[in-house]
């Protein structure tokens, strides 16, 4: 290599080099490399964010595929030098690809895997998390127990926001948002209005569902409306989270002029993704605006927030830790190393991502497929079915349990 580089090797005699950037957590996808004779790298360099030359060293003159993160600048450079060295996977730790250039890989003929169906209930969860640590202040009441202030109680002392029986308001109310809806309803009996392009059905009838129940015990019942606008929300909602995708129409989807139309104590909550927010025009909002809180886990610049924010007592910031659960964090090293090991050996791409639970058991082998592989159509990749076809052996066998589906698909669908 040009450059010296940090690393631990696993399998050292293995026939395909697999580099991973970062060392990750769990060493169940370290195994399912090196039973499949991949040769596993692991960069032990201290630097938390790769450059695009230390990546480069890493790929070396010989190389088959990589696992990167988020945090790094996958382009036209890295994937000709991925190219050049023989390789022809990369996966994302990560189920967001804006670090990616598709069509660079694309021209270089490099698989790009993501790691979907394993984030949903633990982003949901987060964003749960700073909805209440938001709206009860429950930071800035931690800070004031460390600091030695308080000398007994008060009556106004750290007074917040009651979840009970508010307007919940959800912006993309796709897996996640939906999930992040569910436990904010149930949990705290809170009414919805979401904004989607799509009308989200399922959510709807757990909505309506479950003010049934509540109704049905002499309870006030929750009720659900989707907003034609995303103003509606703003306007309405006490409690509000983010949950669209990022692209040109929403970048800065909450800006100033967004920002002026929210209640003057609304909870507002980002688990997506950093530039759906404007965040200069969030710092002086929230100095103008004490009551109003906001919870975020991501950030407009990441590693970095806008000048202002850091000092603002009415907001509670986190570092972008929303799928930072064990069985999720773990669940994502898995499918990046399928994802990869998968296209240097060959296999077929799961056709449904958000159903990948059978790659997870660790009770079972993982079905021979690329579970994700976010440009499988432009590189023209065979692709396997989620479901057992119709013709299959197991197609008459009414699906008692998900594994057993998942076991019967694999077998119409690589056996035949």
């Amino acid at each position: 290599m040009a450059k010296s580089i940090s690393i631990e090797v696993w399998n050292p005699s293995g026939k395909y080099r697999v580099v991973s950037t970062k060392p990750m957590p769990g060493t169940r996808w370290i195994r399912l490399l090196t039973d499949q004779d991949c040769r596993v790298e692991i960069c032990t360099e201290k630097k938390t964010i790769l450059s695009v030359e230390d990546i480069l060293a890493l790929i070396g003159d010989k190389c088959d595929g990589v696992i990167g993160q988020l945090t790094e600048d996958w382009g036209e450079v890295l994937f000709s030098a991925l190219r050049r060295a023989g390789g022809t996977a990369f996966s994302n730790m990560a189920v967001g690809y804006n670090n990616v250039n598709v069509n660079a890989a694309n021209k270089y003929g490099i698989a790009v895997g993501n790691t979907p169906g394993v984030l949903t209930e633990t982003t949901a969860e987060l964003a749960a998390s700073l909805s209440l640590a938001a709206a009860r202040r429950i930071v800035e009441a931690d800070q004031f127990m460390r600091a030695g202030l308080y000398d007994g109680w008060l009556p106004h002392l750290f007074v917040g926001n009651l979840l009970k029986g508010q307007t919940l308001g959800v912006i993309g109310a796709g897996r996640i948002g939906s999930a992040y809806a569910r436990m904010m309803i149930e949990g705290f009996k809170m009414n919805l209005i979401y904004y989607d392009l799509y009308q989200a059905t399922r959510l709807e009838k757990f909505v309506t569902a479950y003010g049934q129940f509540l109704k049905a015990n002499d309870e006030q019942p929750v009720t659900w409306k989707r907003a034609a606008t995303m103003e509606d929300v703003l306007r309405e909602g006490d409690v509000i989270s983010l949950h669209p995708v990022l692209d040109k129409t929403t970048y800065h989807l909450i800006n100033k002029e967004r920002l002026s139309i929210m209640k003057k104590e609304a909870v507002l909550v980002n688990a997506s993704r950093g530039p759906v927010i404007d965040e200069t025009a969030l710092v002086e909002h929230l100095r103008k605006n004490p009551m109003f809180r906001v919870g975020l886990d991501v950030f407009e610049d990441e590693p970095f927030m806008k000048p202002g924010l850091a000092e603002q007592k009415n907001a509670v910031v986190v570092p972008h830790i929303a799928s930072a659960s064990k069985w999720t964090r773990e669940g994502m090293t898995t499918i990046a190393a399928l994802n990869v090991l998968g296209k240097i050996k060959g296999y077929p791409v799961w056709t449904d991502p958000n159903r990948i639970e059978i790659f997870l058991d660790e009770n079972f082998q993982p079905p021979p497929a690329s579970p994700s592989i976010v440009n499988a159509k432009e590189l023209g990749k065979k692709d396997s079915s989620g479901f057992v076809p119709e013709a299959s052996a197991g197609a008459n066998i009414k699906r008692k349990s998900p594994r057993f589906t998942f076991f019967n698909a694999v077998k119409g669908a690589f056996l035949v």
